[in-house]
């Protein structure tokens, strides 16, 4: 049992009515999840108002409301608490509720357009490897200690946030990596958190459906840093232009890393192949089974975290020489008859063309690159005739497909990729509605020694269509497709 007046400590009030020394038993933004003796916080989303659904929320139980504008209809015994922004508020309560998790484990954020599962699961991995309980809040999963946890959004509401971070410190770990997108930033679900580390890996056009303007989503980023305690420390991908813009006005403690820039770490790919990389950091040469330019990026964020955060570079090499690849980051399978299959969860223009540019730098040109991809409905639609220009620039046939459709039209989605393929590249492509198919053909039209990318979904086991979430695994289908 929590006081009303212990959840609020540290938060604005700009309008009090009732009693704040009040017991209560929970909190929630969602008036489903209500029963009696909880917290509402009525939130202003992005497609629903949590202000509408108060008085429900008081009909279940709620003995106290943290709002934005405080109804006219005011219910006696139940106390209203005003403030300016409930997004923020939430994150505060979250901490408080919780006892500052946040407080109690060292933990560091990454965030950029691509890159951000690979180098937290990348982290966890490697700080497992050295020793350490440690706690992971990815796209893929959410892990404390060795306990595996579903997830669904890249970064969790305030309360699933403090609620994992809770769990983690009373299961002793001591360092939790979490990813950090944009939408959370912007709509304050990193407030009360207490970040030591606070990393950038690249930026790219994605999620303008969401920010509009790539202006506005540059913005988001930067907000992470910009919000950061000097107690903290800012690490940052100078090779990316923008990524000197990340450190412009954080207070935290600049670091920067690269390939080809001047930097405090920096890192050289000494030798690539689809089976791993020789790479080099700061003068220390070392094998790593992770292939392609971009995944030297990950592991030199991860290398320079480790470092600043006190580790000797010799035993976080060696530790980093050992880890698997992340599922669905250049995963890659081998056929009996020696078909290269890669799948990868390259979604965004930027990530496609990283990958592809990764496979022709190793591949001997002695064999066909076929890449399968999609775009998902009702997301970043600009995005979509940029993707049909490069799968088709870069790979020798590309098969259009569906990605997750959710209600639109998938065949509308694929007109849409088709429009930016560029007159020389016009019969370098085939367009298969059916993912399965799409794959299935790919498999079928290729020979031995043929590489096979599967872009756009990656780690996910399902598709999604309609309000449907189907069993999809692209690995999964794949290897199924070439045993058959």
């Amino acid at each position: 049992m929590k006081i009303l007046s212990d959840i609020i400590y540290k938060i604005k009030v700009e309008k009090e009515i009732g009693d704040i020394n009040i017991n209560i038993s929970n909190i929630s933004f969602d008036s489903r999840t209500i029963v009696q003796g909880d917290v509402f916080i009525a939130i202003k989303g992005y497609d629903l108002d949590g202000h509408q659904y108060i008085q429900s929320a008081i009909h279940k139980g709620a003995v106290a409301i943290i709002c934005e504008e405080i109804p006219t209809d005011v219910v006696a015994n139940v106390t209203y608490i005003q403030v300016k922004n409930t997004s923020y508020a939430l994150g505060i309560i979250a901490s408080n509720y919780y006892n500052h998790p946040s407080d109690q484990i060292t933990l560091v954020g990454v965030t950029g357009t691509n890159g951000k599962t690979t180098t937290a699961t990348l982290l966890y991995n490697l700080f497992q490897n050295l020793g350490y309980r440690c706690a992971l809040l990815s796209t893929i999963e959410n892990r404390i200690a060795d306990q595996k946890l579903n997830t669904r959004h890249t970064t969790p509401d305030p309360i699933t946030i403090n609620q994992l971070l809770s769990q983690a410190v009373e299961k002793k770990c001591e360092y939790a990596f979490m990813e950090v997108s944009s939408h959370g930033i912007h709509q304050e679900r990193l407030a009360g958190l207490n970040f030591k580390v606070g990393a950038f890996t690249n930026i790219s056009h994605d999620h303008l459906d969401y920010h509009k303007t790539f202006a506005n989503y540059l913005a988001a980023k930067k907000k992470f840093f910009d919000d950061l305690p000097k107690s903290a420390i800012a690490i940052s991908n100078i090779d990316d232009k923008n990524g000197l813009v990340m450190l412009q006005n954080t207070e935290a403690k600049k670091v920067t890393y690269s390939l080809k820039s001047n930097s405090m770490y920096k890192g050289k790919i000494i030798e690539n192949r689809l089976d791993g990389m020789l790479l080099n950091f700061n003068q220390q040469e070392f094998w790593t089974s992770l292939a392609g330019k971009f995944n030297a990026y990950n592991e030199l964020l991860a290398y320079s975290i480790a470092l600043e955060l006190g580790f000797e570079s010799t035993e976080v090499l060696k530790a980093l020489s050992n880890l698997n690849r992340v599922k669905g980051r250049f995963e890659t399978y081998v056929s009996n008859d020696k078909k290269y299959i890669i799948v990868d969860y390259a979604h965004t223009p930027d990530a496609l063309q990283n990958i592809l540019e990764a496979i022709n730098q190793i591949r001997t040109r002695n064999e066909q690159l076929i890449t399968v991809f999609g775009c998902g409905g009702h997301r970043d639609k600009e995005k979509r005739p940029i993707m049909g220009k490069i799968a088709t620039r870069f790979s020798d046939l590309s098969i259009i497909t569906s990605d997750n459709p959710r209600d639109e039209e998938p065949e509308q989605i694929i007109k849409e990729i088709e429009g930016g393929i560029e007159p020389q590249n016009t019969n370098k492509y085939l367009s298969i509605t059916d993912r399965k198919q799409a794959i299935k053909t790919a498999i079928k039209i290729s020979k031995p020694k043929d590489i096979i990318l599967i872009a756009g979904k990656g780690h996910e086991d399902y598709q999604e269509v309609k309000d449907e979430r189907l069993p999809f695994d692209d690995m999964l289908i794949a290897k199924e497709l070439l045993t058959n």
